[in-house]
């Protein structure tokens, strides 16, 4: 009996001096690499204080009532609670109109990157900086491209590019407020997106490209890779999944956080009948104009869970077993 008996009373002490052994030999290292972790210390304070913080903080205010200026309450999970349970708008309307707009923003602006970025590709060196400085530009410009040309181009007269265009070929009678229609707005926030999202994810993307080695290609045709396309699918891509997976990340976070665009476009804080609301619009709504920061809180720590998944997703697809 105290054979059988032996095996189960020293598993716990083994993993616990597993353990013990897996942190002294950490802390071993540390100390041992301090002079590397001194050129780590700018990076780790400041990760620390714009991004770990942050996050604790907004996790904690999401269990409280705050309003920025009175003291905490703390109510549990009556925020999330209210949130699943109580606002219509969030429901039916800011979660519908954000899985919709990054769906289409994600996918459709991760595809046309890669597209481009490997048509540019196969230009003659002395041009292809002219070609990824044309595509590169709308992300640079930013607000002030949405400002100039899309809401003059999507001007509700007949002054707007767009109603001009449509009255002069007599497609339409009378000039149609874009910006201000709900039917549309939704629709014009998804094309100014895929305008702009040839951003840093678009050059990770054209930089895989060229580190690609060319004698992969040469292999392939002895294989029996017969076109461009089969190229593409069984070369190009598996030798550039780090750069892909890049691409991948920054196109999450920028689709989830594209809210601003819906107001500079209409140039309200609220869109006509929340058509262009977005999760982000939500947090916005009540952080700054309802200074309910509890909630607004609850609301950020959900769109962060949303982004950890979709991230996982993008890990799946393009990351190592390593970085699974």
């Amino acid at each position: 009996m105290n054979t059988q008996l032996a095996p189960s009373l020293e598993r716990p002490k083994s993993k616990a001096t597993a353990i013990r052994a897996k942190w002294n030999r950490f802390w071993r290292e540390m100390r041992r690499d301090a002079f590397v972790y001194l050129f780590l210390a700018p990076f780790l304070i400041c990760f620390l204080l714009f991004i770990v913080i942050p996050v604790i903080m907004a996790a904690t205010l999401g269990f409280t009532s705050y309003d920025g200026f009175g003291s905490l309450h703390f109510i549990g999970l009556a925020n999330y609670i209210s949130l699943f349970t109580q606002d219509i708008i969030f429901l039916t309307k800011a979660i519908p109109n954000t899985f919709l707009f990054a769906l289409i923003v994600g996918p459709g602006g991760y595809i046309l990157a890669f597209v481009f970025a490997w048509l540019i590709h196969q230009l003659p060196i002395r041009i292809r900086d002219y070609y990824t400085l044309a595509f590169y530009a709308p992300s640079m410009a930013g607000g002030v491209a949405l400002s100039v040309v899309w809401i003059a181009a999507f001007s509700g007269d007949r002054v707007g590019y767009f109603n001009n265009f449509l009255l002069g070929m007599g497609w339409i009678d009378s000039p149609v407020i874009w910006l201000q229609d709900p039917k549309y707005l939704l629709n014009i926030m998804i094309i100014v997106s895929l305008w702009v999202s040839f951003s840093v994810g678009f050059l990770a993307m054209l930089a895989g490209l060229q580190t690609v080695n060319r004698e992969l290609y040469e292999a392939g045709r002895i294989d029996g890779i017969s076109s461009r396309l089969q190229e593409v699918f069984y070369i190009t891509i598996p030798s550039m999944k780090p750069q892909m997976l890049f691409s991948a990340v920054m196109s999450i976070v920028g689709t989830l956080k594209a809210g601003g665009i819906s107001t500079q476009l209409t140039g309200m804080a609220i869109t006509p009948s929340y058509s262009g609301h977005l999760i982000i619009n939500h947090i916005d709504d009540y952080a700054f104009i309802r200074f309910e920061l509890g909630y607004a809180s609850a609301v950020s720590v959900m769109l962060l869970i949303f982004s950890y998944f979709a991230m996982r997703f993008a890990y799946r697809l393009f990351g190592s077993k390593e970085e699974l």
